[in-house]
């Protein structure tokens, strides 16, 4: 394979003494720099716009992690005039030297590993496995579009073709400004994998994080231009989403819009790029990632206990802030006891606290929307349901909600079809596996599931029936892998785009056929 060959980045081992001190030197680095300001990007310019954004540690709302100056209205169509003009010079670079960028980015991040992971404990909340986890990503996808973008390259040069006295040739090109809207339950990764493949396929970017981990996306804009990547390739908008993102979504010279997060924003994007406006001579791509309603089934065979086990880590890892989350588990009436009385056990040995402390598995939700969010739901389930254990919100020093487990839901309530998005698991009984596969499949989303069996009749079955993206077989339904598990929905789980697979890229370009006669 050479130059081609991709492995993903080793996670780190957190039983070594040496890990936990270099993480907690890590921890000290950051708190030397929170609260200082940072300024918006364009084309490689600083710009301070006096509307400050204060960044805070949703474990504590005390510490300021960082001040950004938010962009303007003025400031977003600065940059899109800026993207436009270095779209015509980037989208001729090489696909080697764009890739060259992207390998550059995941070598410093690497060496800064630590670093970015102990900010994301403090600006996003993130325990620390859960933290490296998603810098380990960020590297991944940087790797992995990376030798992707050479693959097409050499697959353009393999198309060219003849016949009788014709000459053709099959090859991507670049599309223009991409609007790039990322999310904050992956700070990093998502952001890198979002930016870096429109970046690598040749386009330039309008950049818009989540406005509360705006800090992080800021140390990511440094490494693209350590890395070399030109300026004015990247430009970097923090703002308001109703000014900034419409902006962006609505520009008749955006050529693509790149969105991971909730449903509703994702509906309306969608529906506004479709829309032509006058000056726009095609039609808007849109890549979106939208969450889930994710379940695991639990069939009579399986292993109750690690069953049990799958469901507490899909469900309250990083607070069940993750659109693979399980926040359903629909468990055969035969072995449902057992799993709810496991499930019980190991979801209240779960610590709970700020994740500045190795011990604590859970730490806060994102901010106070999240946090009365998932509070509204804790509500709903105790009429809908029966309380299993947690039901406990507090937000005097952070936002923190207990792992909480309602039981005997009825598989139409709201608990069992609405999205949380917090550590809120929803369980329910059935009769037959065919009936669970019914249940699972009762929701508007797609994204993942998962089904613990031993029965490979059952397993066939589910690969057949369970309509989602991304299934798996006898483990926990989170934590896909760039490169091995491509990760994307269906229905309303999004364009099932399936990044960190061998079809993200293609979506970031267009094929174009030249035939010659000779």
């Amino acid at each position: 394979m050479g130059v081609y060959s991709y492995k993903t980045e080793p996670l780190l081992d957190f039983t070594k003494e040496e890990t936990l001190l270099k993480y907690k030197d890590a921890l000290n680095l950051v708190e030397s720099y929170m609260g200082k300001t940072y300024p918006i990007i364009i084309d490689g310019e600083r710009i301070e716009t006096g509307k400050l954004y204060v960044s805070v540690n949703p474990a504590d709302k005390s510490e300021v992690v960082g001040n950004i100056h938010q962009a303007t209205l003025e400031n977003a169509k600065h940059a899109m005039e800026v993207a436009l003009k270095r779209f015509k010079e980037w989208k001729k670079v090489s696909a080697s030297s764009r890739a060259d960028v992207l390998f550059k980015a995941a070598s410093i991040i690497r060496k800064r590993k630590y670093e970015f992971s102990a900010l994301m404990t403090k600006e996003a909340g993130k325990p620390w496995p859960e933290a490296d986890a998603d810098t380990a990503e960020a590297i991944d996808f940087l790797e992995y579009y990376g030798r992707q973008m050479l693959l097409l390259e050499e697959s353009d040069k393999k198309t060219k073709s003849r016949r009788n006295m014709e000459r053709n040739v099959f090859k991507y090109i670049p599309l223009g400004v991409a609007a790039v809207i990322t999310p904050w339950n992956f700070p990093l990764a998502i952001l890198a994998g979002m930016t870096t493949a429109a970046v690598v396929g040749g386009n330039t970017v309008l950049l818009k994080p989540a406005i509360t981990t705006q800090v992080i996306a800021y140390k990511f804009m440094e490494v693209l231009e350590e890395a070399g990547l030109p300026h004015g390739v990247v430009n970097f908008i923090p703002g308001d989403g109703p000014e900034i993102g419409e902006f962006m979504v609505q520009h008749p010279k955006t050529r693509f819009v790149s969105f991971t997060g909730s449903k509703q924003v994702g509906q309306t994007i969608y529906e506004e790029a479709a829309k032509t406006r006058p000056g726009q001579i095609w039609l808007k791509r849109v890549i979106a990632e939208m969450g889930g309603k994710d379940a695991i089934v639990v069939d009579s065979s399986a292993d109750l206990d690690f069953a049990a086990e799958s469901i507490v880590k899909s469900s309250f890892g990083f607070s069940g802030q993750k659109c693979s989350a399980c926040s359903r588990a629909i468990i055969l009436e035969d072995v449902y006891q057992g799993v709810v009385d496991r499930v019980k056990v190991l979801t209240e040995q779960l610590t709970l606290g700020n994740p500045t402390d190795f011990n604590n598995f859970m730490g806060p939700l994102n901010d106070e929307k999240a946090f009365n969010k998932v509070k509204s739901y804790i509500e709903i389930g105790k009429q809908e349901g029966k309380l299993l254990t947690g039901g406990i919100a507090n937000d005097e020093v952070g936002f923190f909600v207990e792992p909480t487990v309602f039981y005997d839901l009825d598989p139409q309530s709201r608990l069992m079809q609405e999205e949380v998005f917090g550590p809120v698991l929803a369980m329910t009984k059935v009769k037959t596996f065919e009936e669970a596969l019914e249940v699972a499949n009762n929701t508007e989303y797609g994204l993942t599931g998962a089904v613990i069996s031993q029965n490979r009749l059952h397993l066939e079955l589910a690969k057949e029936e369970f309509h989602v993206g991304n299934l798996y077989l006898n483990r926990k339904c989170t934590g896909a892998i760039v490169g091995y598990h491509p990760f994307g929905g269906f229905n309303m789980s999004g364009t099932d785009s399936k990044a960190g697979g061998p079809d993200y890229l293609p979506l970031h370009m267009q094929a174009k056929t030249i035939s010659e006669m000779l």
